[in-house]
């Protein structure tokens, strides 16, 4: 339930703005802009129950990431690890300064940036709710053209890459997906259909 539907439909709008400047362009639109929309429309498709920080929560995941190049960091392994967790704190932060703006009280900005900065996942709804979703749309959206790009992958790692996509998401996030909720990248069912039945 939304306790406040004019500052909820403000804040969404200070997000849209801020993924609105992204130079980098998906299908003709600014990219984190249509992320963070797939990102909402997977959620009311998958919880369209969802709590109010969640909701909050999904449209800010990726809000401005194109400011925070990975090649900023180190390009090894544990440059992209420290750019990822650097991202996670960014994102929250930059999400509950909007929500400030916007008139949000600092118990829910601080619930909102929890679950955008990825803490306490299996463990906080608002943060399980996050990783599904993300999960969800990366399979539907984004699995197929990032296979493309790594013609190098063998089938084995991409059963690793698909089983810890599986893992993070809750069961009710797996039996979602497995009951034909969502578009499944077609030339990568049988392998989708390996990874998550155990299969070598």
């Amino acid at each position: 339930m939304i306790e406040n539907r004019e500052r909820f439909e403000r804040t969404l709008a200070l997000f849209d703005a801020a993924n609105a400047e992204d130079p980098n362009l998906d299908e003709g639109q600014p990219k984190e802009l249509l992320y963070g929309r797939r990102m909402s429309e997977m959620l009311a498709r998958f919880a369209p129950d969802a709590s109010e920080a969640a909701q909050l929560a999904v449209r800010a995941q990726h809000i401005r990431r194109w400011t925070v190049p990975r090649s900023s960091y180190p390009m090894n392994k544990e440059g992209y690890h420290a750019w990822r967790t650097g991202l996670y704190t960014f994102h929250a932060d930059t999400a509950g300064e909007l929500m400030r703006q916007a008139g949000y009280d600092e118990a829910m900005i601080e619930r909102v940036k929890k679950a955008v900065g990825k803490r306490g996942i299996k463990v906080n709804p608002d943060s399980q709710m996050l990783e599904d979703t993300a999960n969800l749309v990366f399979i539907e959206h984004y699995m197929l053209a990032f296979a493309q790009s790594k013609p190098e992958y063998d089938e084995e790692k991409w059963l690793q890459i698909i089983r810890r996509t599986w893992g993070k998401m809750s069961k009710s996030a797996q039996d979602f997906a497995l009951a034909g909720r969502i578009r499944l990248p077609e030339p990568l069912v049988p392998l989708i259909t390996k990874a998550v039945s155990g299969e070598r």
